[in-house]
């Protein structure tokens, strides 16, 4: 595991720090193949971290120039598409 420290500065606002713990599997032979219930957990954790995120920047959009916050709004239209793909995943993990 590694540790992921960001600190956001004031002029932007948010001026607050976070840290985010994640795990990472490099595919190690000597490893189990996690359980499915594993990765349903790891998968629902990481759907909520990553909406969490998509806020965040939407946030850090409004102390942009137009042109960058455009861009950067655009960048988390993608974002959240990936995370409604990890969300049907998910879905489906579960028999919904």
């Amino acid at each position: 595991m590694h540790l992921h420290e960001q600190e956001h500065l004031q002029e932007h606002g948010h001026g607050h720090d976070h840290q985010h713990e994640h795990g990472h599997s490099h595919g190690s032979p000597n490893k189990q193949a996690a359980s499915s219930e594993e990765v349903l957990a790891m998968l629902e954790y990481m759907l909520g971290h990553n909406r969490h995120h998509a806020e965040e920047l939407n946030g850090l959009a409004a102390s942009l120039r137009r042109e960058e916050a455009e861009l950067l709004r655009a960048a988390v239209e993608d974002f959240t598409r990936g995370n409604e793909k990890i969300a049907r995943v998910v879905s489906e993990l579960k028999g919904e």
